[in-house]
């Protein structure tokens, strides 16, 4: 399993992090994913087939670019 960080700029409040949470975790792979609304970051846990690709994807998709 992989793990990363992201930076996100546009986190303002914990209806972000619901958001972020719930379509991650729509990604085949993914395992885990967390949010700090105070630190901007999301870590997510995964394997294939999610990517690093597909999730950065995702966040864009959702509004939520990392930086």
């Amino acid at each position: 399993m992989t793990t990363i960080t992201f930076s996100i700029p546009n986190i303002s409040c914990n209806h972000c992090v619901h958001t972020i949470k719930s379509e991650l975790t729509d990604i085949a792979g993914v395992k885990l994913v967390d949010a700090e609304v105070e630190r901007k970051l999301v870590t997510v846990t995964y394997e294939p087939p999610a990517t690093e690709e597909s999730i950065v994807s995702l966040l864009n998709e959702i509004n939520y670019p990392p930086q």
